[in-house]
C-alpha cells in the first residue's frame, strides 16, 4: 500500500512530520502492514531556513523527490509543478496522493493526480476565508472538490464542505476514486505536532532572547509577516512596519523574517530603526515554538501561527482582512486587523484578551493517528 505525500512550504512540511511519524507507528504496530510513504518536495521553499532546517529538526525522512521548482508567477508554479509531479505519479503508481493546506503545491498535486485517477487525500479541507482575490482560498477550494477523503481539523470546516454539497462515502461498488467523497472530522494536525515537539523546543530561542531586555522576561511580541496582500502592496507594508514600531514602543517585538518580505522591504526603501524592534533571520520550527511560548501577544499573517498561538494560549492579532481560522476569533483569541496602521495598532494595545485555557476545537492531539487509520480503511 504506497501513498505518495507532496509537500512544498514550510507548513506542509510541520503538518507532514506529524502523519509520517503516525505511518511509522502504525507499521510498527501492525507488522507486515506495508503501508510505504513517498515524499515529494516541489520546492516551493527552497531557502535553507525555510526548509531544510525543518527537516532535520523534525524528524521528517529526506523526500525522494525534491523537484527544485524555484518561485515563479503563480501560473508558471503550477505549471511546472503539474508536470513534474505527473510524471512521479506515473512512475511510482500510488494507491492515494495525500496533499496538504492550500499552496500551490497543493493545487498541482491534487490535479495531477486526479487527471490520472488516483485518488487524493486532502488534510486541512474545509477551511474558507470567503476571499477569492487570495490564491491559498482558490488552492484549498480546488483540491477539497477534487479529493476522495476530505480530515477536516474543526466541526466548522465539515460544515462548510457539508453545506457545499461534499457528501459521505456510501457502500457503493468500485474504488476509492469512483466513490462519493468521505468528510471526516480528524483534528488538528498542528495541534498533534506542537503537543510533540512542546518539551524538546524549550530553551531553544534563549540566544535570541538575549538580545531583549531582561532576555524577554519583561514580555515581547512575536511577528511574522509574508504574504503577498502585505508584502506586495507598497502602503500597506509601509503600514504594517509602522504600527510594529509604535507598538515596539511598548512592547519589543521579534520579527524572524521572511525572505520575500526581506526583499520588498528593501525594494521599497523601508528600514525600520526604532530600537524595540527586533528584525532576525528566519527560525526554524522549535525556535519559533520556544519564542510563541514565551510572547506576550502575536502579530502574524500566517495562518499557522494564528493556531499555534490559539494553542498555547496567546493573544494574536492578524494582519489580513480575514481569516480561515474564525474558531480563534469568535473564542475571542485573534483579532482581525488587516494591514492598516491604526487598526493594528489598537488591536494589539487595547487590552481585554480572555483568561484561561482557550475552548477545545482542534482535536485531542490524535489528528494524524487517525488520519493513517482512515487512509488504510479507504484502501482495504
Amino acid at each position: 500500500m504506497k501513498i505518495v505525500t507532496i509537500v512544498g512550504a514550510r507548513p506542509q512540511l510541520i503538518k507532514a512530520s506529524a502523519v509520517s511519524r503516525a505511518i511509522r507507528a502504525f507499521n510498527a504496530a501492525h507488522p507486515g502492514a506495508g503501508l510505504e510513504e513517498v515524499l515529494v518536495h516541489t520546492g516551493q521553499h527552497f531557502d535553507h531556513c525555510m526548509s531544510d532546517i525543518f527537516i532535520r529538526e523534525m524528524d521528517i525522512p529526506i523526500p525522494q523527490y525534491n523537484l527544485g521548482i524555484r518561485e515563479k508567477g503563480h501560473g508558471a508554479m503550477t505549471g511546472t509543478m503539474l508536470r513534474e509531479l505527473e510524471r512521479v505519479l506515473e512512475r511510482q503508481a500510488p494507491d492515494l496522493v495525500l496533499v496538504y493546506g492550500d499552496t500551490n503545491s497543493t493545487l498541482a498535486g491534487a490535479l495531477a493526480a486526479v487527471k490520472l485517477h488516483l485518488p487524493v487525500a486532502h488534510v486541512e479541507a474545509g477551511l474558507r476565508s470567503r476571499n477569492r482575490r487570495m490564491p491559498e482560498e482558490i488552492n484549498r477550494v480546488m483540491a477539497d472538490h477534487v479529493s476522495s477523503l476530505l480530515f477536516c481539523p474543526t466541526r466548522l470546516a465539515v460544515d462548510n464542505l457539508l453545506a457545499e454539497g461534499m457528501g459521505r462515502e456510501d457502500a457503493g461498488e468500485g474504488t476509492l476514486f469512483d466513490k462519493a467523497p468521505r468528510v471526516l472530522l480528524v483534528g488538528d494536525v498542528m495541534f498533534d505536532t506542537v503537543l510533540h515537539f512542546a518539551a524538546a523546543s524549550q530553551g531553544r530561542a534563549e540566544e535570541l532572547l538575549r538580545a531583549l531586555p531582561r532576555g524577554g522576561a519583561g514580555g515581547y511580541a512575536l511577528c511574522t509577516v509574508h504574504r503577498a496582500e502585505n508584502t506586495d502592496h507598497p502602503r500597506v507594508l509601509a503600514d504594517i512596519f509602522a504600527a510594529l514600531e509604535e507598538i515596539s514602543r511598548s512592547l519589543p517585538v521579534i520579527l524572524p523574517l521572511h525572505p520575500r518580505t526581506r526583499e520588498r522591504m528593501a525594494a521599497q526603501g523601508l528600514h525600520p530603526s526604532t530600537p524595540g524592534l527586533y528584525i532576525t533571520e528566519p527560525v526554524g520550527y522549535l525556535e519559533l515554538l520556544d519564542l510563541l511560548r514565551g510572547a506576550s501577544l502575536v502579530l502574524t499573517d500566517s495562518g499557522g501561527l494564528q493556531k499555534e498561538a490559539f494553542f498555547l494560549a496567546r493573544p494574536c492579532v492578524t494582519l489580513r482582512g480575514e481569516t480561515e481560522w474564525t474558531e480563534t476569533v469568535s473564542a475571542g483569541w485573534n483579532r482581525v486587523a488587516g494591514g492598516e496602521r491604526g487598526a493594528i495598532r489598537v488591536a494589539a494595545l487595547s487590552g481585554g484578551w480572555p483568561q484561561g485555557a482557550p475552548p477545545t476545537v482542534f482535536g485531542d492531539g490524535r489528528a494524524a493517528e487517525r488520519i493513517v487509520e482512515e487512509m488504510v480503511a479507504a484502501l482495504a
